[in-house]
């Protein structure tokens, strides 16, 4: 579904695109299940099940954030095998009770290619605002 509020747009995609995700050279998630949200301004980002995420390398922090075009996000630190020195914090979020028009990423978790290489093999669905 796709969203527009005072010129800005929002949408959620669901796709089987191969989406791999690595920290540090370790795989911590891989999917064919992605959801594709496309948002003004932003490039697209890959929202992966929590099924398909290793939990067992991140822990939940404090930290939450409010996007007005999809709800309040929560926040997860790469510990890895429990390092401290090469942990990365809030390196992963989700939106636990997202606005309607992007249902889809419920639960759903997206990593910062700052620190999270993310590869993604495959056609991605179209922006259905194109």
């Amino acid at each position: 579904m796709t969203e527009r509020v005072h010129g800005h747009r929002v949408a959620a995609v669901p796709s089987s695109q191969h989406v791999r995700v690595e920290i540090d050279g370790r795989v911590v998630a891989e999917t064919r299940r992605p959801v594709l949200v496309y948002e003004t301004g932003m490039k697209v980002r890959y929202y992966l099940p929590p099924e398909d995420v290793d939990l067992t390398l991140f822990e939940p922090t404090d930290s939450h954030t409010t996007c007005p075009f999809k709800g309040v996000a929560s926040y997860w630190t790469y510990v890895g095998d429990g390092e401290r020195s090469k942990a990365h914090t809030d390196v992963v979020w989700a939106y636990q009770d997202p606005i309607p028009n992007v249902e889809q990423i419920k639960g759903h978790l997206s990593f910062y290619d700052t620190v999270a290489l993310v590869a993604v093999e495959g056609e991605a669905p179209a922006d259905p605002a194109v």
